[in-house]
C-alpha cells in the first residue's frame, strides 16, 4: 500500500521561506500527478500547486503564483513545495496528494505551516 508522508512544516516569520517535502512509499506508485493542498482554520480546502510526474507540467493556485514552486524528484517519488515571501494568510495545514484520471485519491496526513506577522 502506498503512503504519502509530508515533512518540513513549522513556524516562520512573514517574508520568510520554507520547503515542504512529500515522500511516497510502498511497493507500487503509479500516480500520474501529485499536488499540494492546504486548509486554513475555518476555510475550505484550497489547491496550492500540482505537477504531472511524466513531463513535469505545473499548475498553481492564484494566491501562491510567483511565490511558491512545486517540483518532484527524478525518481518521481518525492514532491517538494518551495515557499517564499510567506504571509500570515499562508498559515494552514498543507496536504500532499497524488492521483490519476482526474482524481486525487491518495492523501498524506498533513503538515502544519504557521506564518507569524
Amino acid at each position: 500500500q502506498v503512503q504519502l508522508v509530508e515533512s518540513g512544516g513549522g513556524l516562520v516569520q512573514a517574508g520568510g521561506s520554507l520547503t515542504l517535502s512529500c515522500a511516497a512509499s510502498g511497493r507500487t506508485f503509479r500516480s500520474a500527478y501529485m499536488g499540494w493542498f492546504r486548509r486554513a482554520p475555518g476555510k475550505e480546502r484550497e489547491f496550492v500547486a500540482g505537477i504531472t510526474l511524466g513531463d513535469s507540467r505545473t499548475a498553481y493556485g492564484n494566491s501562491v503564483k510567483g511565490r511558491f514552486t512545486v517540483s518532484r524528484s527524478s525518481a518521481k517519488t518525492t514532491l517538494y513545495l518551495q515557499m517564499s515571501s510567506l504571509e500570515p494568510e499562508d498559515t494552514a495545514v498543507y496536504y500532499c496528494a497524488a492521483g490519476s484520471r482526474g482524481v486525487y485519491d491518495l492523501w498524506g496526513q498533513g503538515t502544519q505551516v504557521t506564518v507569524s506577522s
